[in-house]
């Protein structure tokens, strides 16, 4: 377990099983009857993230990190249903934190979920709160996210956690 639990920043090879772990974490959604959700990005765009982070070997969790507002944005975080519930994504969100701080960001934010368990309420275990204190780019990804339907199966919320 405590060689799953290294997080790292993605190799190629490692950007090719990301897709696989995203569809399958979705597949949570799709049980709430979410059934539109985009496809999973593909490993050449992951590729051109700020950073991907990601744990286990093979792949069972990734972090999608991007810079927003001068800020670091956890743009995406799965963990493959099998390796939930083992501390993956609590390590995932930590290292984004790290990466955070190491690039002189002032915060992490994120867009997700009020009230879907896993989303919102999870992140707030670990030290996010919502906030309403959106950047210009920030704000165009929340107007984006509604340009995408995505607030149809819910309320969406921005949050933020100090570094």
């Amino acid at each position: 377990m405590a060689g799953v639990a290294a997080v790292r920043v993605a190799s190629a090879a490692d950007l090719r099983e990301v897709p696989a772990v995203e569809e399958a974490a979705d597949e949570l959604f799709r049980q709430r009857g979410v059934l539109d959700l985009p496809v999973a990005a593909p490993a050449d765009l992951r590729a051109r993230a700020w950073r991907v982070l990601v744990v286990g070997r093979p792949v069972v969790g990734f972090a999608v990190l991007e810079r927003v507002d001068g800020d670091v944005h956890l743009e995406q975080l799965s963990v493959h249903p099998s390796a939930m519930r083992r501390g993956l994504g609590a390590a995932l969100l930590s290292a984004s934190v790290d990466e955070a701080r190491a690039a002189g960001a002032r915060r992490v934010t994120l867009l997700t979920y009020a009230d879907v368990p896993w989303n919102a309420p999870w992140y707030a275990r670990h030290g996010w709160q919502v906030t309403d204190d959106l950047g210009p780019e920030l704000e165009a990804l929340a107007g984006h996210e509604v340009e995408l339907g995505l607030t149809r199966h819910g309320r969406r919320v921005a949050m933020a956690r100090p570094v």
